[in-house]
């Protein structure tokens, strides 16, 4: 679980971008899903990304790079949600006139000015609200209070305490009863009770806390020596109170934003590999399923050859006109075994000999579909476990788009560009291993040349390696055997298991035509054992 912002965060976040907020203007509104927020400030020449989240686990603001907005992979809906066309309409070129943090409350409140149709300046106020589940973003008129709009309406059936909707007055959270304010309290500590003793600690921060003493925590709530970084457990706005390796930052912005930037990412990657992985394994039973169905049919109820021979053993005694009769047993000439045939006693032995003989040929034309089939079958099932592979084993989500977008083509807006694959130095040589189908294409189709190496796991899901030959230099035993140690490091063989790894130049490899996406034929490979 994420570490949620404190009070003494946003504060410290506040007093470092106080200077640029006051004075900005409101360029552009963006809102990506029902829980975040983009607002496009610009002051002094310089325009910058506001980014407010209010989801209940990993709710934060700050400002964004363009780096960490790819990281979070925000995508804008086509038609903007009813609460940002309501920002639009109230706060289009608004100006930001001050900013304010009620005392030890994670708040943060804008004063806005904006103009009117009339030219006139209407004043707002835009309450960000980091309050775990109760997280809120709220438009209210500072002259009279009145709520113009919530990015989540809260009514009576959700709340008693407080409810939060258009047309009624915005009130503040209840206060904490029974708080204390560190700052003028000089007993004893109880780090295990101080959040709900105090006013503005997180549990968090009391826990980083422990073993300092008093003047040392009051040091810290008025934010004295502030030096912000990222520790292996979380993010402190006091680099001092972190354990272990820290990576110090530029700015508390910086560390808010590189903190809750890797945190969405894992938990998109997360969602994203759970919501696929149930796709493709939903597709691979039917696969499973029809392949066993067919392997069963096939058993039961294949009597080709048995067709065949009883055509052949009618024929063969014709000469006996044991015609009209329910059946017959004959001596098979091949084994001499004694085969009892059933007829159809309105017909003559001919006749017998000839519906047997449609019997065989119809059987026989199904067997070749069914083995058709079958084959076809046979490769989604590989194509799946290679896709189920690559899901795995993804560890970022321009990946699982490539994958999103080869699974469910008529979901996903095509896009312009790819993930880029893994890409190796060997002893001069470089070597691509794709990490999805999508990239396992583009190698093979567009950066591999006819000398070049293709590497691949045998008879398993797995990437596949290309090792770039420029010039007529053929590569070396270590280097093709590195090679074949990365077709084995990415695929589906556990680390301890010996595997075969193939491997023949790229004018030996052939996509068929219509073939699944990363299926490839070849031939004049050679085989090394790892």
């Amino acid at each position: 679980m994420a570490l949620n912002i404190d009070y003494l965060t946003l504060r410290a976040f506040l007093n470092e971008n106080k200077d640029f907020l006051i004075n900005s203007r409101i360029q552009k509104i963006r809102q990506t899903t029902a829980r975040d927020l983009i607002i496009v400030l610009r002051n002094n020449g310089e325009s910058r990304k506001l980014y407010i989240n209010i989801l209940p686990d990993i709710y934060h603001i700050c400002f964004i790079s363009e780096n960490t907005e790819k990281k979070r992979s925000l995508t804008y809906p086509k038609n903007p949600p009813m609460f940002c066309m309501l920002l639009r309409k109230y706060l289009d070129n608004a100006k930001i006139t001050a900013v304010n943090q009620p005392y030890y409350e994670r708040i943060i409140e804008f004063e806005l000015e904006a103009k009117t149709d009339f030219d006139a300046n209407k004043k707002y106020i835009l309450a960000v609200e980091l309050m775990g589940k109760h997280s809120n973003i709220v438009l209210y008129s500072r002259e009279n209070s009145v709520i113009v709009g919530c990015a989540h309406n809260v009514g009576e059936n959700k709340s008693k305490i407080r409810e939060m909707y258009g047309g009624i007055p915005y009130v503040y959270p209840p206060a904490s009863k029974g708080k204390k304010d560190f700052l003028r309290y000089f007993g004893t500590v109880n780090y295990d009770t101080m959040p709900d003793d105090f006013l503005g600690i997180s549990k968090s921060f009391a826990n980083l806390c422990r073993g300092s003493n008093i003047e040392e925590i009051k040091d810290y709530l008025e934010l004295k020596n502030v030096k912000p970084a990222l520790g292996s457990g979380g993010y402190s706005i006091f680099a001092g109170l972190l354990s272990g390796e820290k990576e110090y930052t530029d700015s508390v912005n910086e560390m808010i934003d590189r903190y809750y930037a890797k945190e969405q990412s894992s938990r998109l990657l997360r969602v994203l590999k759970s919501d696929l992985s149930a796709v493709v394994l939903s597709r691979y039973k039917k696969v499973k399923n029809s392949i066993s169905k067919i392997e069963f049919l096939r058993h039961k109820r294949d009597n080709t050859e048995r067709y065949k021979l009883y055509g052949e053993l009618l024929t063969a005694y014709a000469y006996m006109n044991s015609n009209y009769v329910k059946e017959i047993a004959l001596a098979d000439y091949n084994t001499g075994e004694e085969v009892t045939i059933p007829l159809d006693e309105t017909l003559t032995m001919i006749d017998n000999a000839k519906w047997y003989f449609k019997l065989y040929t119809k059987a026989k034309r199904t067997g070749e579909k069914t083995a058709h089939l079958m084959e076809s079958l046979q490769e989604s099932k590989e194509y799946l476990e290679g896709v189920m592979y690559s899901i795995e084993k993804a560890d970022s989500t321009e990946i699982l788009e490539d994958i999103k977008e080869e699974l469910l083509p008529e979901s996903v807006a095509k896009k312009n560009t790819r993930s880029e694959s893994e890409k190796f130095e060997i002893n001069g040589y470089t070597v691509f291993v794709g990490r999805n189908n999508r990239q396992n294409d583009y190698i093979i189709s567009k950066l591999a040349k006819d000398e070049d190496v293709w590497f691949h796991i045998k008879g398993r899901a797995g990437s596949h390696v290309l090792l770039k030959i420029t010039d007529k230099t053929e590569p070396d035993e270590n280097v093709i055997f590195e090679c074949c140690k990365l077709a084995k490091k990415y695929s589906s063989v556990p680390e301890n298991e010996k595997s075969g790894v193939i491997y023949t130049k790229r004018k030996y490899i052939r996509k068929p035509p219509g073939a699944n996406p990363g299926y490839v034929t070849y031939k004049n490979e050679k085989e090394i054992y790892l």
